[in-house]
């Protein structure tokens, strides 16, 4: 799995300039997925999502507010222990199971070790990686992507505090006012609470969020950026070699194309797209070692092998000194963060399995990241009963014995609200989907929130639709034509449809259950302000906190 990567970034998507020969093999040599959609636009509801099956708010990973994501390793929320994931359905099942790479679901709940949101705790028998993710705080240099409001509220306060504090010193020295000296105090007092609060946790960051666990050990605090690509590609390949001779999984969670991009030399400066092009390169390089690794060992034939990106490319990552650092979503309307919008969830889906799968199959249907968890339940012969999934078992299509999705309708969320649904009627190419709402994009007239650099999802900053934009996506996949009663005989049917799908949909929400159909609790609320802020106590520290800092012993690769 990719990390922000755009579906128009990849040769076999339609991408001319870029270069990904070892992902367009695997397509050429498997299934492509030409409407593969993410169950949200951003990291951790997505990831939740394709870990679970589920729609994120299921897990309770739907947001209210401005942050859609886990920001602090420190944090409290996470993917709950209560929570199944397809590894650990596959761990039941006598696969060893492995995770290299971005985790962004949470470590800890009540104290520093307890690890319940650890992946270990869901299924994974091996982890190594960044339980966070990487992001630009990790790179000096590179700016911060954590509360850029809040910290600038935060040291603008403090340094008010400071002056005032010592405008009053001043004052009583002075003989000019009797201050008192309790004031004073208190005053003094509040400003060093004013300036922890915003120092700590913000001008630490890099120490804080970038590690790498290997287990639930922390092995390196903070990360050497450079020499993580080879990092991850090493350990994925030790895993697949040890587990040669038994069944097993391995999730490879790749860091590339989050930012910050990298500059590794090998890769720097040779594609015709600056660094986010020589990043995208140098993924596809990893993607064929690791191909290879497979391959050479024998394994090709029993062993199935999916490509994927988390959501969409980020449209307003850009400066002036690198360019352009997020995505093109090809075609596709909008990128991460901007709901239902096609940019940001159509997604590369790419299941190469020799002998197996037909080499150079295209399905051109409706389908889920949340798919692959059914899909590895079948393969598995894991017959267990589960709770409600939303993703369908995917063998079927990819095997060719049917031609239709069982994804009639698919809905899409903006943190908790529901953003969007499709429909894809049986027996019809089309696919209509309603826009419920839609953020409002930044300065007018742009296709983005380059403002505030990330779109949200509730208040001033939507605009909501009644009836709503309908779009149909075969004939207007750019999502540039809203249908009318005039211009789509359909038009009134097609809403009535959705509705109804919509309400089936929400009745069996445990959070906002209105039938007997709903058979779960509601799940705790992750992406409350109490969960999301940092809390000492559950800081991952090698060290002893807050004196935290080790470097990975490793051999050069």
């Amino acid at each position: 799995m990719a990390d922000d990567l755009g579906i128009g970034d990849i040769g076999c998507y339609g991408n001319t300039t870029i270069r990904t020969p070892n992902i367009d093999r695997l397509a050429s040599e498997g299934v492509k997925l030409t409407q593969h959609i993410a169950a949200a636009p951003l990291c951790t509801p997505s990831r939740a999502a394709f870990m679970t099956g589920r729609y994120a708010l299921r897990s309770g990973f739907g947001s209210r507010g401005r942050v859609q994501v886990l920001l602090f390793l420190g944090g409290s929320g996470g993917l709950s222990p209560k929570e199944t994931t397809f590894a650990k359905r596959l761990q039941q099942q006598g696969y060893t199971t492995g995770l290299v790479g971005k985790w962004h679901l949470g470590v800890n709940c009540e104290h520093r070790g307890d690890h319940c949101h650890h992946p270990n705790q869901h299924g994974f028998n091996y982890y190594y990686g960044l339980p966070f993710t990487l992001f630009n705080d990790c790179t000096p240099g590179e700016g911060s992507d954590v509360m850029n409001a809040e910290q600038n509220m935060l040291q603008n306060m403090a340094l008010m505090l400071g002056v005032g504090l010592l405008t009053l010193i001043c004052v009583r020295v002075c003989g000019l006012l009797d201050v008192s000296l309790w004031l004073l105090v208190a005053l003094f007092s509040f400003t060093i609470v004013v300036n922890a609060v915003w120092y700590v946790p913000f001008k630490h960051l890099r120490t804080w969020n970038c590690i790498i666990m290997r287990n639930q050990d922390v092995i390196e605090q903070p990360i050497t950026v450079e020499t993580l690509p080879q990092r991850l590609l090493g350990e994925a390949q030790d895993f697949i070699r040890r587990n040669r001779d038994q069944p097993f999984l391995l999730f490879f969670s790749l860091a590339h194309t989050h930012t910050p991009l990298f500059q590794t030399p090998t890769f720097a400066g040779k594609s015709r797209h600056g660094r986010y092009g020589d990043n995208i390169e140098e993924m596809d390089w990893l993607i064929g070692q690791l191909t290879k690794t497979v391959d050479s060992l024998g394994l090709a034939n029993n062993t199935l092998m999916y490509f994927t990106s988390d959501h969409g490319g980020h449209l307003e990552d850009r400066d002036s000194r690198t360019g352009q650092k997020g995505g093109w979503n090809g075609i596709y309307r909008g990128g991460k963060a901007m709901g239902g919008w096609e940019g940001g969830i159509r997604v590369p889906g790419i299941f190469r399995w020799p002998g197996r799968l037909a080499a150079g199959t295209e399905v051109d249907e409706p389908t889920s990241l949340m798919d692959l968890y059914p899909t590895l339940k079948h393969l598995a012969e894991d017959t267990q009963p589960d709770r409600h999934l939303d993703g369908h078992n995917l063998m079927p299509l990819l095997d060719g014995k049917v031609k239709t999705s069982k994804h009639e309708f698919m809905f899409h969320y903006c943190g908790a609200y529901l953003n969007a649904a499709r429909w894809h009627p049986p027996g019809s190419n089309s696919v209509y989907k309603a826009h419920f709402f839609t953020p409002n994009f930044s300065p007018p007239g742009a296709v983005g929130c380059y403002h505030t650099k990330i779109c949200m999802c509730h208040g001033e900053r939507v605009t909501h639709h009644n009836p709503p934009l309908l779009y149909d996506l075969f004939h207007d996949p750019s999502e540039s034509r809203p249908l009318t009663p005039d211009s789509e005989p359909r038009y009134t049917e097609v809403l009535e449809q959705i509705t109804k799908a919509v309400e089936k949909h929400k009745s069996s929400l445990p959070d906002e259950a209105v039938s007997a159909d709903a058979q779960e609790t509601a799940p705790d609320a992750e992406m409350t302000w109490e969960k999301i802020l940092w809390k000492p106590w559950l800081q991952p520290c090698c060290g002893t906190f807050p004196f935290c800092g080790c470097r990975e012993d490793r051999p050069e690769i």
